[in-house]
C-alpha cells in the first residue's frame, strides 16, 4: 500500500494522458478562490502588529551595523537620547560607538515583531545618511517605507553629475518639493546618494524620477507634468478602469548636436626608430663654437646681446616717433578745383532760380492790386484828351 500511495502522490500510478509519463501540470492548483473578488478586502492594507501573536519572543539575536561620516558624530550624540528611547518601545536595543564610528541595534528578550529588526536597520542608515532624527524615526511604522537610491556611480564625469544632482533639487528646490507633493515621500539629496520615505508606489516612482534625471534620460519636469496630469485623472471615477497612456503626454529627447573630434591622421607605421636629433654638443661641432676660448665665448655673447638691444632700441624709438607724425590729407588740388567749379555752378543756377520766383512774385502782387475804378478813370481821361486834341485840328 505504502508503494502504491508513493506512485500515486508522484503522478505515475494515475490514470489519465496528464498523469501517464510522470509529468507535474503546471498551475493545477490554480482555482478561483472565493475571496479573490470580494471588494471589501483590501490587500494593500498592512495591518498593525499585535504582540500577542508572538509571545514567547524571539529565539536568536539579530544585530545590524552601518558606519557613518564623522561631520554626523556630534548630532548624533545630541538626538541619541531620543533614538534610544524609540527603539525602546520597539523592544530593540542600540549602541553608538564614537570610537569605530558606528550605530549597531540588535534584538532583544523583549522584541515580539521580527521584523521590526528591519526597521531598526532602516532607521540607523537614515541617520548615517543626514535625514534628521524626528523624521527618520518615522520609518518605525509599519506603513511608513524607506529606498536609498545610490547615484554616485551611474555616471564618471564629476562635472555632469554635479549638474545633474542640481537639476534634481532645481531654483530654490522647487523641483525637489513638486516631487515631495506629488509622490507623498520625504526626499533627502545628501552626496552620492538620495535618501526616500514614503509608501511603495511613491518611492517606486522617486527611484525613477532619480535614476532618469542622472542618467540623462528625462528630465524631473516631464515627470512632474505625468504626474499632475495622472493625479487629475484619478479624480474622473468614469477612468478608473480605462488606460491612460493616451492622455498623458509623450515626450521625445532631442538629440543635442556636439563637437565632432577631429581624429588624427595616422601615420604610416615604420618598425624603425625615429633619427636621433643633433646634441648641443654636435650642434657647437658644427658652428665651429666648441673650439673657441671661453674668453671669445664670452666676447660673442655678449656682442648678440649688444646687436639685440640695439634693435629693440630702434624698435621702441619708432614707436614713439610714430605718434607725431601727422596724418595724411586725402584732399588733393584736382579735387579742389572740380570741387569749386561745381560749387560756383550751383551758385548760378540757385541765383537765377530765386530771380525768378521774384519776378513772379510781382507780376502776381501786381495784378492782385488792380481797381476798377482806377481802370473807369484812366479810360475817361485818356476819352478827353481825344476830344480836345481833335477840336484843335478842326
Amino acid at each position: 500500500m505504502a508503494e502504491e500511495a508513493s506512485i500515486d502522490r508522484d503522478g505515475v500510478g494515475g490514470e489519465g494522458p496528464s498523469t501517464a509519463k510522470g509529468k507535474k501540470h503546471k498551475g493545477k492548483h490554480d482555482k478561483p478562490k472565493p475571496w479573490d473578488e470580494d471588494p471589501n478586502i483590501d490587500r494593500w492594507k498592512i495591518e498593525k502588529f499585535d504582540p500577542s501573536w508572538n509571545e514567547g519572543g524571539m529565539l536568536e539575536v539579530s544585530s545590524f551595523s552601518t558606519l557613518f561620516p564623522q561631520y554626523r558624530e556630534k548630532y548624533l550624540q545630541e538626538v541619541w537620547p531620543m533614538v534610544k528611547s524609540a527603539l525602546k518601545e520597539h523592544g530593540v536595543s542600540c549602541e553608538l560607538n564614537l570610537v569605530e564610528g558606528s550605530m549597531t541595534v540588535s534584538t532583544t528578550r523583549k522584541t515580539r515583531d521580527p521584523f521590526v529588526i528591519i526597521k531598526a536597520r532602516d532607521l540607523i542608515k537614515l541617520l548615517s545618511r543626514s535625514v534628521p532624527a524626528p523624521q527618520a524615526i518615522k520609518i518605525l511604522n509599519d506603513e511608513m517605507q524607506c529606498d536609498i537610491i545610490k547615484i554616485g556611480n551611474l555616471i564618471r564625469n564629476k562635472e555632469r553629475f554635479v549638474k545633474r544632482r542640481e537639476r534634481l533639487l532645481g531654483p530654490n528646490l522647487s523641483t525637489l518639493k513638486a516631487i515631495e507633493i506629488l509622490t507623498g515621500c520625504y526626499v533627502l539629496v545628501q552626496g552620492n546618494t538620495v535618501s526616500a520615505m514614503g509608501s511603495f508606489k511613491g518611492l517606486k516612482q522617486v527611484r525613477r524620477i532619480v535614476e532618469d534625471c542622472i542618467q540623462n534620460q528625462l528630465h524631473p519636469v516631464y515627470h512632474i507634468k505625468t504626474l499632475l496630469m495622472k493625479r487629475e485623472l484619478a479624480k474622473n471615477p468614469a477612468l478608473a478602469n480605462e488606460n491612460w497612456d493616451r492622455f498623458l503626454p509623450k515626450f521625445k529627447k532631442k538629440n543635442v548636436k556636439q563637437r565632432k573630434v577631429k581624429a588624427k591622421e595616422k601615420k604610416p607605421y615604420t618598425p624603425f626608430p625615429p633619427p636621433q636629433q643633433p646634441s648641443k654638443i654636435d650642434l657647437q661641432l658644427e658652428s665651429g663654437e666648441y673650439f673657441l676660448s671661453d674668453k671669445k665665448k664670452s666676447a660673442r655673447k655678449w656682442q648678440e646681446k649688444q646687436e639685440k638691444q640695439t634693435e629693440k632700441a630702434a624698435e621702441n624709438k619708432r614707436k614713439r616717433e610714430a605718434a607725431f607724425i601727422p596724418p595724411k590729407e586725402p584732399s588733393s588740388h584736382l579735387t579742389d578745383s572740380n570741387n569749386s567749379d561745381k560749387n560756383t555752378s550751383d551758385l548760378a543756377a540757385m541765383t537765377k532760380s530765386l530771380k525768378d520766383k521774384a519776378k513772379g512774385l510781382k507780376k502776381l502782387k501786381a495784378h492782385d492790386n488792380v481797381r476798377a475804378e482806377s481802370y473807369i478813370a484812366d479810360a475817361e481821361s485818356s476819352r478827353r484828351k481825344k476830344h480836345r486834341s481833335s477840336s484843335k485840328t478842326e
